[in-house]
C-alpha cells in the first residue's frame, strides 16, 4: 500500500521520512483561500480539517490511478492568535504586522488531519482530527526581525513562523505535540490510521530491505 502525502511542505516530508515513512508526495494546489471564505463562522478547528480534507480529496484521482491500494493524507495548519486565525503571511509586510501581534505572547497552532484509505477498486474510508499545541513566543529585537524576514523563511508557513528552522530561535517553548507544529502530528495520524483500519508500521521499511 502506497502512503501518499498531499502535500508541497518539506517540513512534513522531513517528519514522516525521520519518522520511518517514504511517501509519495502529490501536490493537490488547491484553492486555500476559497474554502476559507466558504466556512464563515465556522470554529478554528473545523477550518483546517476542511483544509485538509480538501487537500487529501483533491488528488485522489491521481493516487488511484494505478489501480493499487493507497492511504493519502492531507494537512493544513493556521495560527489561532488574538481572536484571529491565520495562515501564511505572503510578504515581509503582512510577516511583520503578524510578528508585531505575536511577540511575547502566546497561539494556539492548530493543523487539521485527514486520511482517506483507498481500496484500489474505488472504495473510500476516510477518518479526520486536529491538533491544538499552544505556542509560546519570544520577542525577537528589530535587528533580529529584521534579519529574520531579510531570509524569506516566514512567508510561507503557517503563522509566519517554523520550530525546526530559523524561527525556532523566536519560540519560548510549546505546550503539545512539537510535530504538530511543524505541520504533521504524528501521534493523531496514528490514531486515523487506525480508525481506516491501518497501522503505522505497515508503512515502516522492512529489516530485509
Amino acid at each position: 500500500m502506497r502512503f501518499v502525502l498531499a502535500s508541497a511542505s518539506p517540513a512534513r516530508l522531513a517528519v514522516l521520512r525521520a519518522a520511518g515513512i517514504e511517501p509519495s508526495v502529490i501536490v493537490s494546489g488547491v484553492d486555500e483561500d476559497a474554502i476559507i471564505a466558504g466556512l464563515t463562522g465556522a470554529a478554528p478547528e473545523q477550518v483546517t480539517t476542511a483544509l485538509a480534507l480538501a487537500k487529501a480529496e483533491a488528488v485522489v484521482e491521481t493516487a488511484a490511478g494505478t489501480g493499487s491500494a493507497a492511504v493519502v493524507v492531507g494537512c493544513d495548519s493556521m495560527l489561532f492568535i488574538g481572536g484571529e486565525l491565520v495562515g501564511k503571511p505572503g510578504t515581509a509586510e503582512v510577516a511583520r504586522k503578524r510578528w508585531a501581534a505575536m511577540a511575547g505572547r502566546t497561539g494556539e497552532l492548530i493543523t487539521g488531519h485527514a486520511v482517506l484509505r483507498l481500496d484500489g477498486a474505488g472504495g473510500r474510508v476516510t477518518a479526520t482530527g486536529s491538533e491544538s499545541t499552544t505556542v509560546r513566543f519570544a520577542e525577537p529585537s528589530q535587528q533580529e526581525l529584521d534579519a529574520y524576514l531579510g531570509t524569506g523563511e516566514p512567508f510561507q508557513v503557517a503563522g509566519g513562523f517554523t520550530l525546526d528552522g530559523l524561527g525556532g530561535w523566536f519560540v519560548q517553548g510549546i505546550d503539545g505535540d512539537p510535530s504538530s507544529v511543524i505541520g504533521i502530528s504524528l501521534p493523531l495520524t496514528r490514531r486515523l490510521l487506525a480508525e481506516v483500519g491501518l497501522t503505522v508500521v505497515d508503512f515502516w521499511p522492512s529489516r530485509d530491505g
